[in-house]
This record gives C-alpha cells, sequence and structure tokens, in this order.
C-alpha cells in the first residue's frame, strides 16, 4: 500500500507532529471527502507500507525525523520549489530558502529519493514565460546534484482556479512551444532528467519526458524494489500514478497558494485548522456518533525478493 502524505494538503509542512504520532501509532484514519459519513482506516506498519510518498514546499518541520522515518519505511519526496513570490504563494519560502533546506533533505534521505516539482506552470503579467525559463536555470544549476529528476505541469483551470486567480492568461500555442523548448534545452544544459505529468501530450521532441509523478518505473528506481505492474488509476484527470492511499484532507493547507487545487476557498483553512487534533486520528476533527468505520485492506505493491528493472 502507498499511503500518500501530501496529495490533499501539505501535512510536512503544517501537520508533522501529527504525523509522527499517527507513524508511531501504526495507523491512520482518513474520511472520505465526497461521501464524509466513511473513514478508512489505514495501516502505516513499516511491514504494510510501500512508500510513504511525500509532497510538500517546505521540508524543515519533517528535517529532524526524516532521518529515522527513512531507516524504517520506503521513501519519496516530491520537493515544489517555483518561480512564484508571495503575491501568489504567502507563506512559502523563497527560492533561495528553498534551496538551502534542499540541501538539507537531499543529505539526509540521499538525492535519489528527491523529486523537483516545478509546477504548476501558469502565467500572468509578472510571471512570463521569460521569466519561468530564468528562475527554471536559476533553480536547475544549484539542484540538480540534488535531486533525482524534475516534474512539471502546466496549471489545470479548473472553475475554483479562475475565481481565485483571474488574473491568469490563457497560453497560446507559442508560449507552450517556447516553454517547452526552453525546460528543454536548460535540462539538456544541466544533465536533469525532466518529464512532464498529468498530461496526455508527448514532448520528446523538446528533450521532456513523458511520465507521471509516481509510477513503477520511478519507485524502482529510487526504492531498489521491485513493484507489481498496477495500472495508475491518478487523483485528477490525465493523471496515471499508481494508486496511493491520502491520509490528508482538503481545505486544511495554510500556504494561501492563489492556484491551489486542493482548497476550495483560501479562507477555510483558517476555519478547520481548529478541528486539528495532534493526538487524533484523524487530521481534522475526531471520528463522530454516525461515522462508518471501515478497515481498509492491505494491498502490497513490492515484489519480495524480486530483481528491480534497473537491476539488468
Amino acid at each position: 500500500m502507498i499511503i500518500n502524505v501530501g496529495g490533499r494538503t501539505d501535512i510536512v509542512n503544517y501537520y508533522t507532529p501529527w504525523l509522527l504520532n499517527r507513524l508511531k501509532e501504526g495507523y491512520a484514519y482518513s474520511r472520505n471527502p465526497f461521501v464524509k459519513e466513511n473513514v478508512y482506516c489505514l495501516s502505516l506498519k513499516p511491514e504494510d507500507v510501500d512508500c510513504l510518498l511525500f509532497c510538500s514546499k517546505n521540508y524543515t518541520p519533517i528535517l529532524n525525523h526524516i532521518g529515522r522515518i527513512n531507516k524504517k519505511y520506503h521513501i519519496l519526496c516530491h520537493y515544489t520549489i517555483t518561480c512564484y513570490g508571495k503575491d501568489i504563494e504567502p507563506k512559502v519560502p523563497s527560492i533561495y530558502q528553498s534551496i538551502k533546506i534542499l540541501e538539507k533533505l537531499s543529505k539526509i534521505v540521499g538525492k535519489n529519493k528527491i523529486l523537483w516539482r516545478y509546477d504548476p506552470i501558469l502565467l500572468t503579467e509578472k510571471y512570463t514565460v521569460r521569466k519561468h525559463l530564468e528562475t527554471f536555470e536559476y533553480i536547475a544549476k544549484r539542484i540538480t546534484p540534488l535531486i533525482n529528476r524534475c516534474i512539471f505541469s502546466f496549471v489545470d483551470m479548473y472553475k475554483k482556479v479562475e475565481e481565485n486567480m483571474p488574473e491568469i492568461i490563457p497560453f497560446t500555442v507559442k508560449d507552450k512551444e517556447n516553454l517547452l523548448k526552453g525546460i528543454g534545452e536548460i535540462s539538456k544544459k544541466y544533465n536533469l532528467y525532466t518529464q512532464n505529468c498529468a498530461s496526455n501530450e508527448n514532448y520528446e521532441k523538446y528533450n521532456i519526458h513523458s511520465g507521471s509523478c509516481t509510477t513503477r518505473e520511478i519507485l524502482e528506481q529510487t526504492q531498489n524494489a521491485f513493484y507489481k505492474n498496477v495500472n495508475g488509476t491518478g487523483i485528477r484527470e490525465n493523471c496515471h500514478c499508481i494508486p496511493s492511499r491520502d491520509i490528508g484532507a482538503y481545505n486544511s493547507c495554510l500556504s494561501e497558494c492563489k492556484y491551489c487545487y486542493a482548497n476550495r476557498k483560501p479562507e477555510i483553512p483558517k476555519k478547520v485548522i481548529k478541528l486539528h487534533d495532534e493526538k487524533s486520528e484523524l487530521l481534522l476533527g475526531h471520528l463522530k456518533e454516525n461515522d462508518k468505520l471501515i478497515e481498509t485492506d492491505v494491498i502490497r505493491y513490492i515484489e519480495p525478493n524480486q530483481k528491480t528493472l534497473f537491476d539488468f
């Protein structure tokens, strides 16, 4: 079973004490975001977890603990560093700070277990194609020795994104071509393996590989374990990632990113944070009288005593 620690909210940045408690107890509850009375009990025992899938914009709160976690679990760290400033990502560390944090993380867990996320890519009057390419190169030059690969995607214009960030300028065909060409050239210059995600488009001609964020290939390369070849289900359109179970909750990330997919409205997290109890089995609140607690079957994706694709 692959446990997603960051798909619905930035658990690492804002809820590390809760996560550490859940790992210590060996289980967590996860409320179904669509059928809210259904609550799933997910095992967090090392023998039941094929990978802890982290995704964060600030690993500072967990740096003193992630070394011990890495010894017990297979882990994979997605680290998002973009070109945006406080006008779009108000509570996210600066690029300089993020790189310093990444240096510490890479030293602890190793570059092989870190994927740099440069997404979502969006355009405004301030954040132009040129701005993206200049910043992408600035970051790539400094962090390529610290990471396994780079993953990027273009912004998905959900209705809530349109409402919360009306200043977004739609991409033209030329915009995308210039971005892809530039990203590909920069990646080649610094010997950086770069791929897209959440897209069915093929960008190989730009020196950009096709793929998804969490695939059998990535897991086997980063974990030195053999994973079953299962069909990707994903969590949004055009996502082909291997299935995972999320222990977070929507509308609870406090970073206030204007393009956020997981928060319906930017003001909601400030209210729901009052429901958080780091000793609860649930990220937000506690079990209610009418909740239905469902024991989740442990489905293992690692094949024991098998060679990986990279052993041949």
